[in-house]
């Protein structure tokens, strides 16, 4: 992989991370749309740590008061304040990704060489998207969050590790759908995403770096930290601005337009 390609899909990744349209349905397609060589897992997880940053720097106050609550929350017992109930929350709805990412790793590293499923989970984005406009009531604040509703957001996440199902698409519509305002349901849905690609992307850099895959790479996999870094922060803040006056309709229709572009492609280039 090139610099100039590193930087592309850097940015490729910042800009579909936080932005309901997913990710890591991109960077398995656009490579396989240009005849690029196809970025790996490990990109994949570097990149995927460039926008964990992004998060965690937008989002610092917040964490540095969950972190403190949780702290706080483990000496005094059973009375939880409310950002220690959250960042509770958080570890729970965190469980099921980390579970189903761990126990099929090899099935899911499988799905990210092959284009047209990956296309195809962009339609259900597209679907879950749209659902979620028509069917959430969007009347609930974090703060009215349980268990249950975590539990479903968590699985939703889950459910985003196939690429093309865009993790904040299914997240946010998983907080839609339990009653989350929009913006509520996009703040929630970056804070639970933190653990998950941090945990990630450190898991497989450091897989990699015992084996030396990392020692040609370190110029591209900076590249493409850097890009998605920065390209990430700009889009979190964008879409909660979005979400405070705007519905999901206009990522559902690209998504659905991707997904049906990318098969038409795959069909083309087979026949």
């Amino acid at each position: 992989m090139s610099l100039a390609q590193a930087l592309i899909l850097g940015i490729l990744q910042g800009a579909t991370e936080f932005l309901p349209v997913s990710s890591s349905g991109h960077l398995v397609l656009i490579p396989w749309l240009l005849d690029w060589q196809a970025p790996g897992l490990v990109f994949d997880a570097v990149v995927h740590w460039g926008t964990a940053l992004a998060v965690v720097i937008y989002f610092r106050r917040d964490w540095i008061s969950l972190i403190g609550a949780a702290i706080r929350s483990l000496r005094r017992g059973l009375s939880l304040e409310p950002e220690a109930r959250l960042a509770w929350l958080i570890v729970l709805g965190t469980i099921p990704a980390a579970l189903i990412g761990y126990l099929l790793e090899g099935f899911f590293e499988g799905m990210f060489a092959r284009p047209v499923p990956a296309a195809g989970f962009l339609l259900v984005t597209a679907a879950l998207l749209t659902l979620s406009e028509r069917l959430g009531r969007r009347e609930r604040d974090l703060q009215a969050l349980n268990w249950r509703d975590v539990l479903l957001i968590g699985l939703a996440q889950a459910l985003a590790i196939f690429p093309g199902i865009s993790r904040s698409g299914a997240t946010i519509a998983a907080g839609l759908a339990v009653g989350l305002r929009r913006e509520q349901a996009a703040r929630f849905s970056f804070l639970l995403a933190t653990p998950i690609i941090l945990g990630a992307g450190l898991l497989e850099v450091a897989d990699v770096a015992q084996v030396g895959g990392l020692a040609g790479a370190g110029a591209v996999l900076v590249i493409g930290f850097l890009g998605a870094a920065v390209v990430g922060l700009a889009c979190i803040h964008f879409l909660i601005r979005f979400l405070r006056t705007r519905p999901l309709y206009p990522f559902a229709i690209y998504c659905a337009l991707a997904g049906v572009t990318f098969v038409g492609v795959a069909v083309l280039r087979a026949s």
